[in-house]
């Protein structure tokens, strides 16, 4: 039985995950790692730490399926409708700039439940939270998987589904490994940077604006607001609203290096002026996306870039197609099949 590292517990290694378990069962021993402390990558869903019932989408805030995706992806969009993971977003919105077909669904328990979903489909996997991948020899017929603060294992085949910088950075036998036309075609991977806010009110708070989601135009700091209970039709006065913020690329990217606790107060003051009279909040998360959505990804990539055969290694991921759930859902498609044909 092949034991297959997948690096990443986001939507495509999740996914990945689950696909691996249901068509290969009794071919593949899983595991899943991931440097953060929990899973969803950048489907993130951050709690109130008052209440767990409050939630807020630090990431990803809702899906978009075009009508191609809807039909190719349909299995997908159709298992996750039927275990209550996606509804339709039904929510007031302004200043969304949509393609005709397009079908917006939202998550009642958060976006990180999609990827929830998916590790748990992978019954078995052995998953694992703050194991930080450094670096990758090849012996032989198997990889030896270096780790942060860890005892390296031995894998016979591995799954790389971080951001493509990260890739890059690894050490070990990957560099020799690259072809310099790999190399440069993932150098030219770009993504936005952005900071996001989660604002957690009293249950007797109330924000008084017609719209669940507002994308903001004219603003340096500030591009989006969601009321983040009404955008998911979850409204309760024993929880108190929730709401998230996204700055703007250009901000994001003004403060990259900077800590969050000096972003933050810029972040509130500015949607203070947007928003005037909003209740005090009482809790506020402030986490900063250093890669956030694929600005360019590997071009004319089929979602996933092969850089060892025998074994495996194979990187996925949106920086190999596009950044949203379908670029995530056909990478996971395509690293599958090359797993399948290699074991």
């Amino acid at each position: 039985m092949a034991r297959v590292l997948i690096v990443g517990a986001g939507l495509t290694g999740s996914l990945c995950a689950c696909l691996l378990r249901r068509e290969m069962p009794d071919k593949v021993k899983l595991v899943v790692w991931d440097k953060a402390r929990g899973s969803g990558g950048r489907m993130s869903t951050s709690r109130n730490p008052d209440n767990a019932s409050s939630l807020v989408d630090l990431g990803a805030q809702y899906i978009s399926a075009s009508s191609y995706y809807a039909q190719s992806h349909r299995s997908f969009y159709e298992e996750l409708l039927a275990h209550g993971v996606l509804e339709p977003l039904d929510a007031p919105v302004e200043g969304m700039l949509d393609k005709a077909g397009t079908i917006n669904y939202v998550t009642p328990l958060g976006m990180s439940s999609i990827v929830k979903h998916f590790l748990k489909e992978s019954a078995g996997a052995e998953l694992f939270f703050n194991r930080h991948v450094t670096s990758l020899f090849q012996k032989g017929a198997s990889w030896e998987v270096h780790r942060k603060g860890g005892e390296w294992e031995e894998f016979d085949a591995v799954v790389l589904t971080m951001p493509v910088p990260q890739i890059l950075q690894l050490q070990g036998d990957l560099g020799k490994l690259l072809s310099a036309s790999q190399k440069e075609l993932l150098e030219t991977v770009s993504y936005s940077s952005r900071y996001a806010l989660g604002l957690f009110y009293p249950p007797a708070a109330h924000i008084d604006v017609p719209w669940a989601v507002n994308y903001v135009a004219n603003n340096a700091c500030i591009r989006y607001i969601a009321i983040d209970d009404r955008k998911r039709s979850r409204e309760s006065p024993d929880c108190g609203p929730s709401m998230v913020v996204h700055t703007s690329v250009p901000f994001g990217l003004q403060h990259l290096e900077q800590d969050k606790e000096a972003v933050q107060p810029l972040i509130l003051e500015e949607l203070n002026k947007l928003l005037p009279g909003l209740p005090q909040p009482r809790s506020v998360k402030c986490h900063k996306w250093r890669y956030s959505q694929v600005l360019a990804s590997v071009p004319d990539c089929p979602g996933q870039m092969t850089l060892h055969a025998k074994p495996p290694l194979v990187c996925g991921g949106d920086g190999f197609i596009h950044s949203n759930f379908d670029g995530c859902v056909e990478s996971a498609l395509r690293v599958f099949d090359v797993l399948k044909a290699s074991l």
